[in-house]
């Protein structure tokens, strides 16, 4: 399955997935990912899977969904796929519902990948840090990605780009939140001149345990530092489209494995279908594993824990 949702994104409302990659295929191997730990970090594009299949899949999903946006957001970074351009542009052509690209940003330097880009309506872009040594500690890339190429790939799609850049900075306690690292991402944001700033923190269970939220203080700190940042700290709220899943079961392996569900999410699916029971029964069984971050109870599918 490669479109899922729509589920509820604090950024782009009602929003229908698609992961275009494997799972936690990535240049990146974030400690904060909500995914886990990147287990094949890479920077070769390719044709992971057919993509008529995707796009069949798309076009059927959203004859079905009330969607805001069709979103290639992936199971790590969907810049990966080569074929994302065709798919973005065809979406395009049969839809008509605006797309957005969220990405890491990291490949941004090289030509294809900005050319497969602006087919999009909106791209959204990950900047953690402000120099080399923060870079490899929050983002921890792959080792052929330095942070000044990273950072002149995005810059340089600002300028050739027509469509919304909106960035993301994702404060993690105690690593990049200080004050002298809040000025140096600054610097960076400026030379890209984005169109929106958005100050994110953790709020599911991230790849490394240690990692934490700053407080509101630091949260409010960072906005005025960077300057024109909109924060959005807290739960996304909404239900998630689920006409694609014949059980309640399907949907919440499915869901989750792209979107880890809290607790009180994966009984509102039960709800939705009628039934109870299947969350506590999938725990029981190790379908399932619960997590408490941050004050709040997830469940994500078995596989996670092995990345974990």
């Amino acid at each position: 399955m490669y479109v899922y949702g729509p589920v509820p994104s604090r950024r782009l409302g009602r929003s229908l997935g698609v992961s275009p990659i494997p799972p936690k295929t990535c240049s990146y191997s974030c400690v904060y990912c909500q995914l886990g730990k990147t287990t094949n970090l890479a920077v070769t594009r390719d044709s992971f899977f057919p993509r008529e299949d995707i796009l069949a899949e798309i076009t059927k999903q959203a004859l079905n969904a009330k969607a805001d946006y069709v979103t290639f957001v992936g199971d790590g970074e969907p810049a990966l796929c080569k074929d994302l351009g065709w798919l973005i542009r065809q979406t395009k052509d049969k839809l008509e519902l605006p797309v957005a690209v969220i990405t890491n940003g990291s490949l941004l330097f090289r030509k294809d990948v900005k050319e497969d880009l602006k087919k999009a309506d909106i791209v959204i872009p990950s900047l953690d840090a402000g120099n080399e040594k923060m870079f490899r500690a929050v983002n921890r890339p792959h080792r052929s990605i330095e942070f000044d190429t990273m950072l002149r790939g995005q810059a340089d799609f600002r300028n050739e780009y027509d469509g919304q850049i909106w960035i993301e900075v994702m404060l993690v306690k105690s690593l990049n939140d200080t004050e002298e690292e809040l000025q140096s991402i600054k610097q960076a944001v400026d030379m890209i001149n984005p169109d929106r700033v958005y100050v994110l923190t953790p709020i599911r269970p991230p790849a490394e345990p240690w990692v934490k939220q700053p407080d509101a203080v630091t949260i409010l700190k960072a906005q005025k530092i960077i300057g024109q940042a909109t924060a959005i700290p807290g739960l996304e709220s909404g239900e998630f489209g689920l006409q694609e899943f014949s059980d309640a079961r399907q949907a919440i392996l499915e869901i989750g494995s792209r979107h880890p569900l809290r607790l009180e999410q994966a009984h509102e699916i039960e709800q939705a279908f009628s039934v109870s029971g299947i969350v506590k029964q999938m725990l029981a069984d190790g379908e399932l594993i619960q997590i408490e971050y941050s004050g709040e109870k997830y469940v994500l599918p078995a596989r996670f824990k092995m990345g974990r």
